[in-house]
């Protein structure tokens, strides 16, 4: 789950109209946080963005991916689907995308 310095420092930067935008190393990937709530994780130069029943239809619309990893043999899932290919290349949909991840996570805090 190695990630290049090259692509977290992107998504950090292209992020920071959200606010303070931080990737800490976790598990051989990374998790971007904001406020202190962890709001997307990143896996093989792969970004996910945290979901909830609110957001998930958006993600199943794209046709993304949720994220799963092995587990004593077993697909694990967790609420993290894949952002869009295009905002990886349009610094307003990633914004977009990645705020409507973050009230995930705030929704999921309080």
């Amino acid at each position: 789950m190695a990630n290049s310095d090259d692509f977290i420092s992107y998504l950090v930067d292209s992020m920071h109209m959200l606010g303070p935008v931080q990737a800490k190393r976790m598990f051989g990937g990374h998790g971007l946080f904001l406020g202190g709530l962890m709001f997307a994780l990143v896996a093989d130069d792969q970004l996910y963005l945290k979901s909830d029943p609110q957001t998930e239809t958006r993600y199943k619309a794209h046709d993304l991916e949720r994220f799963t990893y092995m587990k004593k043999g077993k697909p694990c899932h967790l609420n993290y689907y894949q952002a869009p290919e295009e905002c990886l290349d349009n610094s307003e949909e990633l914004v977009e995308w990645s705020a409507m991840a973050y009230q995930v996570a705030v929704r999921a805090a309080s």
